[in-house]
């Protein structure tokens, strides 16, 4: 029956699983079967992660959970996220930066569209685990906070990250685009990891070299606008 609703909607691989992730919550079964395995400390004490983490070294490469925060990076993403990670705190969160933190609409040159694709993300995690109360909070304040994301959150919509391409405006070398890939770490259910790569040679490719000449010296030549 879910199959012959999910074609008469023409909903797509995303909103279908999304669909079956709903049925199985009020069926009283969370995503396959099973309740997802809460493993954010051994995400940040593995040190094998982070050794993979450091063997990308051309590339902006970090692990974020289900609730959207920043757990580990590599040196480039450090450098990459510094307007985000800042000086401490709580551990470094996408949605709060997105929503709460006017900078965010400098670093992302696109923000609707970036404000938009995080709630579906997050749409899409609140599905698969409906009893999540992490992310039932971090909705909760957000929707307190920011009239924006209170919208887009009742909008219902539903994505999946995967790949494609992203605009940044980053405050020491200027405009990136940047292809980014989504990788599931199936050692820690809720997390990914994710990469961004700028094609080789272009413009994007040597403003993210400066970056990395930047994030190891502090210091960094003029870069191309």
């Amino acid at each position: 029956m879910l199959d012959a609703i999910a074609r008469a909607l023409l909903l797509d691989d995303t909103e279908r699983t999304h669909l079956f992730d709903h049925a199985r919550a009020a069926d009283g079964i969370s995503l396959s079967g099973r309740p997802r395995r809460r493993s954010t400390k051994n995400t940040l004490s593995r040190p094998s992660l982070h050794w993979v983490l450091n063997t990308i070294t051309d590339g902006v490469a970090f692990v974020r959970d289900q609730h959207q925060d920043l757990l580990a990076t590599n040196e480039l993403g450090r450098a990459f996220y510094s307007p985000l990670i800042g000086a401490g705190g709580r551990t470094p969160n996408l949605a709060r930066f997105e929503f709460l933190d006017p900078a965010s609409r400098d670093f992302y040159p696109d923000w609707e569209l970036f404000a938009e694709m995080c709630v579906a993300i997050m749409r899409t995690e609140a599905g698969r685990d409906p009893n999540d109360k992490g992310l039932h909070d971090l909705v909760g304040e957000l929707s307190t906070r920011s009239d924006v994301f209170r919208q887009l959150w009742g909008a219902h919509d539903v994505r999946t990250h995967g790949s494609g391409t992203k605009r940044f405006n980053h405050p020491v070398v200027g405009e990136l685009t940047l292809a980014y890939e989504e990788l599931i770490i199936t050692a820690d259910p809720g997390c990914v990891l994710m990469i961004y790569t700028a094609e080789p040679g272009s413009p994007s490719a040597e403003r993210l070299r400066l970056l990395a000449s930047w994030a190891a010296t502090g210091s960094i030549a003029a870069a191309p606008r």
